[in-house]
């Protein structure tokens, strides 16, 4: 049972490196080099929400050490937010993220589509 257990740690311990960063290299390479939008915006929408995901890590680090499950929901979130048949990223960025930008008014001179404005357009002061 021993070199069982290890086994699985050593599973648990290479799938984060392959969910959270591998994975979205590869899929956001892919994604740059294909001519639609729409994986563009899931994988730069994760980008976005794994930055601040470690960011709040660092900043908490010392409580979520106590917090013998945060590895594996970590990882459970983050394999949520990249597996295209959930497409997560963009839908945490559409519902929550977006919502708090275009409310404190950080897309300022953007139009609410986030398109940004036309050529020759002016801005409305």
């Amino acid at each position: 049972m021993s070199r069982f257990w290890t086994f699985l740690t050593s599973l648990h311990s290479l799938a984060g490196p392959l969910v959270m960063l591998l994975y979205p290299l590869y899929a956001s390479v892919i994604a740059i080099e294909s001519p639609g939008k729409e994986d563009d915006e899931q994988w730069l929408a994760y980008w976005i929400l794994y930055s601040f995901l470690t960011l709040t890590e660092m900043v908490f680090e010392s409580v979520l050490e106590w917090i013998p499950i945060w590895y594996s929901a970590k990882l459970l979130f983050i394999a949520w937010l990249v597996l295209p048949q959930f497409k997560g990223a963009t839908f945490i960025y559409e519902r929550l993220v977006r919502e708090q930008i275009v409310k404190y008014g950080i897309l300022r001179g953007r139009h609410p589509d986030g398109k940004g404005k036309k050529k020759g357009e002016q801005e409305a002061s």
